[in-house]
């Protein structure tokens, strides 16, 4: 057997997440393992680095597959590609060592989120923005998303408690401002189901003046969902890249 690592790109927009459901088609791992059974004429399992929502696109996901046999990376991303929607791409197959896992061998990722604070949402992008038409203070943003950095307990930034544990460490959050739009930026070794979007959710709280610098901070001791920040939707949030040692 040989193992290959893939780079992902979709558009999560009509899919109910990442993971194969029992009950709709409409998801990302199932369309791929349907299309990649038929390429190769047997099942193939295919793991990607992590489960992103319904409604979440992602730049680069990463995904493993175990073929029977070697194959040529270029020629099977083109017949695969020809298979999926328009939708799905797989951009690269590269043959990795054995052993290699895209989710548990994965050391780090890196989310983008991004808002739209004009008035009327921007017609071109209103898929892949959270249209939040107020002004948030992004220094403010800045300042709380500071208290947020580093090795926490972030139990109270996940809608689901069914990790081992809730500590995290967050390397970078990067804050933009382009025009219109805010981008935040997430760095970190590991985000908890729904994470960032609750993040984002506390994040513009802050900036609008709903919640303080210390209340923010005091959120890694409590550990309670209820006390940290709406949760912001799925469409603005874009997974875009897997780090490995």
């Amino acid at each position: 057997m040989r193992t290959y690592k893939l780079t992902i790109a979709y558009d999560g927009t009509r899919y109910q997440g990442w993971q194969r459901q029992p009950d709709t088609d409409l998801t990302i791992q199932g369309t791929l393992e349907r299309t990649i059974c038929v390429l190769k004429g047997y099942p193939v399992e295919v793991n990607g680095s992590g489960r992103t929502d319904g409604g979440v696109h992602a730049e680069a996901q990463t995904a493993s597959i175990r073929l029977s046999g070697k194959v040529d990376e270029e020629t099977f991303c083109r017949e695969w590609n020809e298979m999926l929607p328009e939708d799905i791409r797989v951009l690269r197959v590269e043959l990795v060592k054995n052993g290699f896992h895209a989710r548990y061998s994965a050391s780090g990722k890196l989310y983008e989120y991004t808002v739209d604070t004009r008035e009327k949402a921007d017609v071109f992008t209103r898929k892949y923005c959270f249209h939040f038409p107020e002004h948030p203070d992004v220094e403010a943003m800045r300042s709380a998303a500071e208290r947020l950095v580093g090795k926490h307990d972030f139990a109270a930034f996940t809608d689901r408690n069914e990790e081992q544990s809730s500590i995290r460490t967050i390397y970078r959050i990067q804050i933009e401002e382009h025009g219109s739009k805010i981008k935040f930026l997430y760095e970190g070794n590991g985000f908890m189901y729904h994470m960032v979007r609750i993040l984002t959710g506390t994040l513009l709280e802050a900036g609008t003046g709903k919640r303080t610098l210390e209340e923010t901070a005091a959120l890694l001791e409590g550990g309670e969902r209820w006390r940290a920040g709406f949760l912001a939707p799925a469409c603005g949030l874009k997974l875009k890249a897997v780090y490995y040692v």
